[in-house]
């Protein structure tokens, strides 16, 4: 089993479920700043020129969501994926409203402050964007009343989803008025199997350039 992955990227969500499996994998690094995804060889592997990629024997899968989920279903004695079907819609359902509702302002945030060149930034998105994470953090917060874990009783690929996803929300200073969802994130990186914070690792990333 091959991971194609740059540290800093949501390849820490596939990352993260291999570690907490204990599953054998060769990484391999994809350099994004170097263009390494342009190459025709990863080109090859997938079409999109992004990370993560997962091979599995003849297959090969994309998307940081995708991977996690079928890590969890291939290993379903580890628990990390419900058996039951109310809780896997569940499961469902908080990895789509971390994809859609969390993680997409948190990317135009990133676009119109940083990816962009300055003359394509727009100032105004990243004030919509800041409003529609907090709207949708908020719906996030309630939920996690009492709650260890997003769902059910025990930890799940949704939790190592999400807590990536709030790792880069404290980033972007998202998190101040929230300290339950901060407190959630940290106590998921608290366990030992959990990768690298994303500002650890782009570190990691400038040490080796």
């Amino acid at each position: 089993m091959k991971l194609f992955e740059f540290a800093p990227t949501r390849s820490i969500r596939a990352r993260w479920t291999l570690q907490e499996l204990g599953v054998e994998f060769e990484a391999v690094s994809v350099n994004l700043l170097a263009g390494e995804q342009r190459s025709a060889e990863f080109v090859a592997i997938n079409p999109a020129g992004k990370v993560p990629v997962l091979v599995d024997g003849d297959m090969v899968l994309s998307e940081s969501m995708a991977i996690a989920l079928y890590l969890g279903d291939k290993y379903r004695e580890k628990g990390f994926v419900p058996a039951d079907p109310r809780e896997r819609a569940q499961l469902t359902r908080w990895l789509l409203f971390t994809t859609t509702e969390l993680e997409q302002p948190l990317w135009r945030i990133t676009r119109h402050t940083s990816i962009y060149p300055e003359e394509k930034r727009l100032p105004g998105e990243v004030t919509l964007a800041r409003e529609d994470f907090a709207a949708m953090a908020k719906v996030l917060d309630q939920h996690m009343v009492d709650r260890e874990f997003v769902v059910g009783d025990s930890v799940s690929v949704a939790d190592f989803a999400l807590a990536y996803t709030l790792d880069w929300a404290q980033i972007l200073g998202l998190l101040d008025e929230l300290p339950r969802l901060e407190g959630y994130m940290e106590r998921m990186y608290d366990r030992p199997r959990a990768p690298m914070r994303i500002k650890d690792a782009w570190a990691s990333v400038k040490q080796a350039a």
